[in-house]
Protein backbone atom coordinates (compact mmCIF):
# COMPACT_ATOMS: atom_id res chain seq x y z
CA UNK A 1 0.00 0.00 0.00
CA UNK A 2 1.01 2.97 -0.64
CA UNK A 3 1.02 5.53 2.70
CA UNK A 4 -0.80 9.49 0.77
CA UNK A 5 0.63 11.77 3.28
CA UNK A 6 -1.41 15.08 2.81
CA UNK A 7 0.21 18.11 4.88
CA UNK A 8 0.20 21.73 5.41
CA UNK A 9 2.81 24.27 6.52
CA UNK A 10 1.04 25.78 9.71
CA UNK A 11 2.52 29.30 9.49
CA UNK A 12 2.30 32.59 10.89
CA UNK A 13 3.49 35.47 8.56
CA UNK A 14 6.53 36.75 9.47
CA UNK A 15 6.03 39.12 5.95
CA UNK A 16 2.43 40.38 7.52
CA UNK A 17 4.44 41.09 10.63
CA UNK A 18 6.98 43.46 9.24
CA UNK A 19 4.05 45.57 7.87
CA UNK A 20 2.84 46.05 11.14
CA UNK A 21 0.08 43.52 11.27
CA UNK A 22 -0.82 43.09 15.24
CA UNK A 23 -0.75 39.00 16.30
CA UNK A 24 -4.39 39.05 16.55
CA UNK A 25 -5.11 39.98 12.95
CA UNK A 26 -1.71 37.81 11.79
CA UNK A 27 -3.44 34.36 13.47
CA UNK A 28 -7.10 35.12 11.26
CA UNK A 29 -5.30 35.28 8.17
CA UNK A 30 -2.32 32.28 8.40
CA UNK A 31 -4.13 30.13 10.50
CA UNK A 32 -8.18 30.45 10.21
CA UNK A 33 -7.81 31.77 6.81
CA UNK A 34 -9.98 34.09 8.06
CA UNK A 35 -12.17 36.32 5.20
CA UNK A 36 -15.11 38.26 4.61
CA UNK A 37 -16.36 35.15 3.40
CA UNK A 38 -15.79 32.80 6.28
CA UNK A 39 -12.64 30.93 7.42
CA UNK A 40 -10.70 28.24 5.00
CA UNK A 41 -7.66 27.84 7.21
CA UNK A 42 -6.98 24.60 9.51
CA UNK A 43 -10.36 23.99 10.90
CA UNK A 44 -11.58 24.25 7.41
CA UNK A 45 -8.92 21.70 5.92
CA UNK A 46 -10.20 19.30 8.92
CA UNK A 47 -13.43 19.29 8.04
CA UNK A 48 -12.56 18.36 4.51
CA UNK A 49 -10.41 15.84 5.54
CA UNK A 50 -12.68 14.23 8.49
CA UNK A 51 -15.58 14.15 5.51
CA UNK A 52 -13.61 11.98 3.55
CA UNK A 53 -11.71 9.52 6.71
CA UNK A 54 -8.63 11.18 6.05
CA UNK A 55 -5.52 12.07 8.49
CA UNK A 56 -3.91 15.54 8.00
CA UNK A 57 -0.55 16.33 9.18
CA UNK A 58 0.44 19.43 10.13
CA UNK A 59 4.05 20.88 9.88
CA UNK A 60 3.72 23.82 12.53
CA UNK A 61 6.36 26.52 13.06
CA UNK A 62 6.95 27.67 16.47
CA UNK A 63 8.91 30.37 15.95
CA UNK A 64 7.00 33.33 16.51
CA UNK A 65 6.42 32.31 20.32
CA UNK A 66 10.03 33.96 20.10
CA UNK A 67 8.41 37.13 19.07
CA UNK A 68 4.87 37.09 20.17
CA UNK A 69 5.01 34.30 23.36
CA UNK A 70 4.36 30.61 23.50
CA UNK A 71 0.72 31.35 24.03
CA UNK A 72 0.20 31.93 19.77
CA UNK A 73 1.64 28.54 18.96
CA UNK A 74 -0.43 26.79 22.21
CA UNK A 75 -3.76 28.51 19.99
CA UNK A 76 -2.79 26.42 16.83
CA UNK A 77 -1.08 22.87 18.28
CA UNK A 78 -4.28 22.69 20.71
CA UNK A 79 -7.61 22.42 17.96
CA UNK A 80 -5.31 20.21 15.96
CA UNK A 81 -4.37 17.70 18.31
CA UNK A 82 -7.91 18.28 19.77
CA UNK A 83 -9.52 16.58 16.39
CA UNK A 84 -6.58 13.77 15.74
CA UNK A 85 -4.43 15.27 13.29
CA UNK A 86 -0.94 14.79 13.06
CA UNK A 87 1.57 17.59 14.61
CA UNK A 88 4.99 18.09 13.56
CA UNK A 89 7.59 20.51 13.28
CA UNK A 90 8.71 23.09 10.71
CA UNK A 91 10.48 26.15 11.16
CA UNK A 92 10.83 29.57 9.43
CA UNK A 93 14.25 31.27 10.78
CA UNK A 94 13.58 34.80 9.34
CA UNK A 95 11.40 35.09 13.04
CA UNK A 96 15.33 35.52 14.39
CA UNK A 97 15.33 38.78 12.80
CA UNK A 98 12.51 40.33 14.92
CA UNK A 99 13.04 37.68 18.15
CA UNK A 100 13.12 39.34 21.88
CA UNK A 101 15.84 36.45 22.37
CA UNK A 102 17.86 34.62 19.91
CA UNK A 103 19.07 31.18 20.99
CA UNK A 104 22.33 31.63 18.12
CA UNK A 105 23.58 35.21 19.18
CA UNK A 106 23.60 37.16 16.59
CA UNK A 107 23.31 34.61 13.62
CA UNK A 108 20.34 34.89 11.47
CA UNK A 109 19.03 33.68 8.08
CA UNK A 110 16.05 32.89 6.06
CA UNK A 111 16.69 29.11 5.81
CA UNK A 112 17.66 26.96 8.39
CA UNK A 113 20.24 25.70 5.85
CA UNK A 114 21.99 29.02 6.21
CA UNK A 115 23.19 28.12 10.09
CA UNK A 116 26.03 26.33 10.98
CA UNK A 117 25.60 22.76 11.81
CA UNK A 118 25.71 23.51 15.73
CA UNK A 119 23.46 26.31 15.18
CA UNK A 120 20.79 24.09 13.33
CA UNK A 121 20.58 21.80 16.17
CA UNK A 122 20.06 24.13 18.82
CA UNK A 123 17.34 25.90 16.77
CA UNK A 124 15.67 22.99 15.80
CA UNK A 125 15.99 21.30 19.41
CA UNK A 126 14.03 24.65 20.70
CA UNK A 127 11.66 24.58 17.75
CA UNK A 128 10.86 21.19 19.03
CA UNK A 129 10.61 22.31 22.52
CA UNK A 130 7.99 24.86 22.07
CA UNK A 131 5.77 22.80 20.08
CA UNK A 132 6.34 20.16 22.76
CA UNK A 133 5.23 22.97 25.91
CA UNK A 134 2.17 23.56 23.47
CA UNK A 135 0.71 20.44 24.01
CA UNK A 136 1.80 18.23 20.89
CA UNK A 137 3.53 14.84 21.19
CA UNK A 138 7.26 14.70 20.44
CA UNK A 139 7.53 15.33 16.73
CA UNK A 140 8.81 12.65 14.48
CA UNK A 141 8.99 14.74 11.42
CA UNK A 142 10.20 17.95 10.17
CA UNK A 143 10.07 20.03 7.08
CA UNK A 144 12.23 23.12 6.79
CA UNK A 145 10.76 26.41 5.74
CA UNK A 146 11.12 27.67 2.00
CA UNK A 147 12.36 23.69 1.94
CA UNK A 148 15.69 25.51 2.94
CA UNK A 149 17.39 22.63 3.90
CA UNK A 150 20.70 21.19 3.90
CA UNK A 151 22.98 17.94 4.56
CA UNK A 152 23.48 19.46 7.55
CA UNK A 153 19.84 19.72 8.39
CA UNK A 154 19.45 16.29 8.63
CA UNK A 155 22.75 15.32 10.48
CA UNK A 156 21.25 17.95 13.18
CA UNK A 157 17.65 16.21 12.94
CA UNK A 158 19.25 12.18 12.96
CA UNK A 159 21.41 13.83 16.77
CA UNK A 160 18.16 15.02 18.14
CA UNK A 161 16.30 11.57 17.38
CA UNK A 162 13.88 12.74 14.83
CA UNK A 163 13.13 9.27 12.57
CA UNK A 164 11.66 11.62 9.19
CA UNK A 165 12.57 14.86 7.04
CA UNK A 166 10.37 16.13 4.45
CA UNK A 167 12.41 19.30 3.61
CA UNK A 168 13.30 18.00 -0.16
CA UNK A 169 11.44 19.11 -3.06
CA UNK A 170 12.74 18.71 -6.65
CA UNK A 171 11.19 22.22 -7.62
CA UNK A 172 13.39 23.85 -4.84
CA UNK A 173 16.55 22.13 -5.55
CA UNK A 174 18.95 25.05 -6.25
CA UNK A 175 16.88 27.84 -4.69
CA UNK A 176 17.05 27.13 -1.06
CA UNK A 177 16.87 23.66 -1.18
CA UNK A 178 21.00 21.93 -1.12
CA UNK A 179 19.77 18.66 0.24
CA UNK A 180 21.94 16.04 -1.94
CA UNK A 181 19.48 13.95 -3.12
CA UNK A 182 18.49 13.15 -7.08
CA UNK A 183 15.86 15.11 -7.85
CA UNK A 184 14.37 12.54 -10.62
CA UNK A 185 14.05 9.67 -7.55
CA UNK A 186 10.66 10.25 -5.20
CA UNK A 187 10.96 7.06 -3.17
CA UNK A 188 11.89 7.46 0.59
CA UNK A 189 15.39 6.91 1.42
CA UNK A 190 18.20 6.88 4.05
CA UNK A 191 20.73 10.33 3.68
CA UNK A 192 22.89 11.37 7.14
CA UNK A 193 20.94 9.29 9.40
CA UNK A 194 17.76 10.15 8.70
CA UNK A 195 14.48 8.70 6.17
CA UNK A 196 13.79 11.63 3.60
CA UNK A 197 10.34 11.50 2.54
CA UNK A 198 10.72 14.01 -0.48
CA UNK A 199 7.73 15.73 -1.99
CA UNK A 200 5.99 14.47 -4.73
CA UNK A 201 4.90 15.61 -7.94
CA UNK A 202 5.72 14.65 -11.67
CA UNK A 203 7.56 16.54 -14.71
CA UNK A 204 5.42 19.40 -16.05
CA UNK A 205 7.77 19.69 -19.07
CA UNK A 206 11.23 18.81 -19.80
CA UNK A 207 13.50 19.33 -16.94
CA UNK A 208 11.33 20.83 -14.93
CA UNK A 209 9.61 19.49 -11.92
CA UNK A 210 5.93 19.80 -10.50
CA UNK A 211 5.43 19.46 -6.68
CA UNK A 212 1.94 18.11 -5.74
CA UNK A 213 1.03 21.34 -4.31
CA UNK A 214 -2.53 22.66 -4.15
CA UNK A 215 -1.82 25.81 -5.71
CA UNK A 216 0.80 23.95 -8.26
CA UNK A 217 -1.56 21.30 -9.91
CA UNK A 218 -4.51 20.79 -11.37
CA UNK A 219 -6.92 18.24 -10.19
CA UNK A 220 -5.71 16.18 -13.55
CA UNK A 221 -1.96 16.26 -12.72
CA UNK A 222 -2.80 15.86 -8.99
CA UNK A 223 -4.71 12.31 -9.39
CA UNK A 224 -1.93 10.99 -11.78
CA UNK A 225 0.82 12.04 -9.53
CA UNK A 226 -0.86 9.91 -6.61
CA UNK A 227 -1.73 7.19 -9.57
CA UNK A 228 2.03 6.88 -10.57
CA UNK A 229 3.41 6.66 -7.12
CA UNK A 230 1.09 3.75 -6.06
CA UNK A 231 1.27 2.20 -9.79
CA UNK A 232 4.98 2.35 -8.93
CA UNK A 233 4.98 0.71 -5.51
CA UNK A 234 5.62 4.05 -4.04
CA UNK A 235 5.73 3.75 -0.13
CA UNK A 236 4.64 7.24 -0.21
CA UNK A 237 3.11 9.91 -2.17
CA UNK A 238 3.44 12.44 -0.07
CA UNK A 239 1.26 16.22 -1.16
CA UNK A 240 1.26 19.31 0.68
CA UNK A 241 -0.19 22.93 1.22
CA UNK A 242 -0.64 25.39 3.66
CA UNK A 243 -2.63 26.57 6.26
CA UNK A 244 -3.71 29.45 4.19
CA UNK A 245 -3.84 28.47 0.63
CA UNK A 246 -7.06 28.09 0.04
CA UNK A 247 -7.18 31.66 0.89
CA UNK A 248 -6.51 34.00 -2.87
CA UNK A 249 -3.33 35.53 -2.96
CA UNK A 250 -4.32 38.46 -1.46
CA UNK A 251 -6.17 36.64 1.36
CA UNK A 252 -8.78 38.44 1.30
CA UNK A 253 -11.33 35.92 -0.60
CA UNK A 254 -11.57 32.09 -0.89
CA UNK A 255 -9.56 30.36 -3.70
CA UNK A 256 -12.28 28.45 -4.86
CA UNK A 257 -10.03 26.58 -7.27
CA UNK A 258 -7.90 25.19 -4.49
CA UNK A 259 -11.00 24.30 -2.46
CA UNK A 260 -11.96 22.10 -5.07
CA UNK A 261 -8.18 20.51 -5.70
CA UNK A 262 -8.48 19.84 -2.11
CA UNK A 263 -11.57 18.24 -2.28
CA UNK A 264 -10.14 16.12 -5.56
CA UNK A 265 -7.55 14.88 -3.76
CA UNK A 266 -9.34 14.03 -0.66
CA UNK A 267 -11.79 12.00 -2.83
CA UNK A 268 -8.90 10.13 -5.12
CA UNK A 269 -7.47 9.24 -1.80
CA UNK A 270 -10.38 7.95 -0.28
CA UNK A 271 -11.62 6.00 -3.31
CA UNK A 272 -8.09 4.41 -4.50
CA UNK A 273 -7.90 0.74 -2.69
CA UNK A 274 -3.97 0.94 -3.46
CA UNK A 275 -3.44 3.59 -0.90
CA UNK A 276 -4.26 4.08 2.95
CA UNK A 277 -4.44 8.07 4.43
CA UNK A 278 -1.98 8.32 7.26
CA UNK A 279 1.36 10.41 8.62
CA UNK A 280 4.88 10.06 9.76
CA UNK A 281 3.95 8.59 13.24
CA UNK A 282 3.09 5.60 11.83
CA UNK A 283 5.31 5.77 8.64
CA UNK A 284 7.51 2.52 8.16
CA UNK A 285 11.33 2.98 7.37
CA UNK A 286 12.32 2.09 4.04
CA UNK A 287 14.04 -0.72 2.94
CA UNK A 288 17.78 -1.00 3.42
CA UNK A 289 18.05 -0.57 -0.41
CA UNK A 290 14.91 0.55 -1.27
CA UNK A 291 13.71 0.54 -5.61
CA UNK A 292 14.14 4.17 -7.50
CA UNK A 293 10.64 5.64 -7.92
CA UNK A 294 11.36 7.84 -11.14
CA UNK A 295 9.20 10.65 -11.66
CA UNK A 296 6.44 10.67 -13.97
CA UNK A 297 6.96 11.91 -17.50
CA UNK A 298 5.25 14.98 -19.05
CA UNK A 299 2.26 15.11 -20.63
CA UNK A 300 2.38 19.05 -22.32
CA UNK A 301 -1.75 19.05 -23.09
CA UNK A 302 -1.95 18.17 -19.06
CA UNK A 303 0.37 20.90 -18.78
CA UNK A 304 -1.10 23.37 -20.87
CA UNK A 305 -4.96 22.78 -19.17
CA UNK A 306 -3.76 23.71 -16.15
CA UNK A 307 -1.88 26.71 -17.12
CA UNK A 308 -5.13 27.73 -18.88
CA UNK A 309 -7.04 27.08 -15.83
CA UNK A 310 -4.94 29.06 -13.34
CA UNK A 311 -4.82 31.70 -15.65
CA UNK A 312 -8.60 31.86 -15.58
CA UNK A 313 -9.06 31.53 -11.95
CA UNK A 314 -6.49 34.43 -11.84
CA UNK A 315 -8.98 35.84 -14.10
CA UNK A 316 -11.35 35.48 -11.74
CA UNK A 317 -9.70 37.02 -8.74
CA UNK A 318 -8.84 40.07 -10.93
CA UNK A 319 -12.10 40.72 -11.77
CA UNK A 320 -13.46 40.80 -8.17
CA UNK A 321 -10.54 43.01 -7.22
CA UNK A 322 -11.54 45.35 -9.87
CA UNK A 323 -15.39 45.51 -8.34
CA UNK A 324 -14.10 45.85 -5.10
CA UNK A 325 -11.99 48.76 -6.04
CA UNK A 326 -15.48 50.23 -8.42
CA UNK A 327 -17.27 49.82 -4.74
CA UNK A 328 -14.81 51.91 -2.96
CA UNK A 329 -14.89 54.43 -5.75
CA UNK A 330 -18.55 55.07 -6.13
CA UNK A 331 -18.81 55.12 -2.40
CA UNK A 332 -16.13 57.67 -1.69
CA UNK A 333 -16.83 61.14 -3.53
CA UNK A 334 -19.56 63.22 -5.70
CA UNK A 335 -17.29 62.47 -8.68
CA UNK A 336 -15.74 59.19 -8.02
CA UNK A 337 -19.75 57.94 -7.64
CA UNK A 338 -20.54 59.43 -11.32
CA UNK A 339 -17.00 57.56 -12.49
CA UNK A 340 -17.82 54.38 -10.54
CA UNK A 341 -21.01 54.05 -12.02
CA UNK A 342 -19.46 53.99 -15.55
CA UNK A 343 -16.96 52.16 -15.15
CA UNK A 344 -19.59 49.29 -13.19
CA UNK A 345 -21.46 48.93 -16.24
CA UNK A 346 -18.97 48.38 -18.35
CA UNK A 347 -17.10 45.57 -15.75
Amino acid sequence: MTRAIISFDTELSAGLYQRGVDARANFDSSILGRCREGDFGIHFQMDLLDRHGLLGVYFIDPMPALVYGPEIIDAIVQPIVARGHEVQLHIHTEWLKFANFNPVGRLTGRNIGDFPLAAQKKLIALARDILVGAGAARPTAFRAGNFGANDDTLRALAALGFRFDSSFNGAYQGHGCAISLDAGNLGMREHHGICEVPVSGLMDRANRFRPAQLCAMSEEEMRDALDHSAASGAMQFSAFSHSFELLSRDRKVPNRLAIARMEALCRAIADDARVTSGGFATLPAPPVRPGRIQVAAPKPLRTLRRVVEQGLGHLAHEVRYVRDLIYVTVNSSRWGKIAGGILLAVA
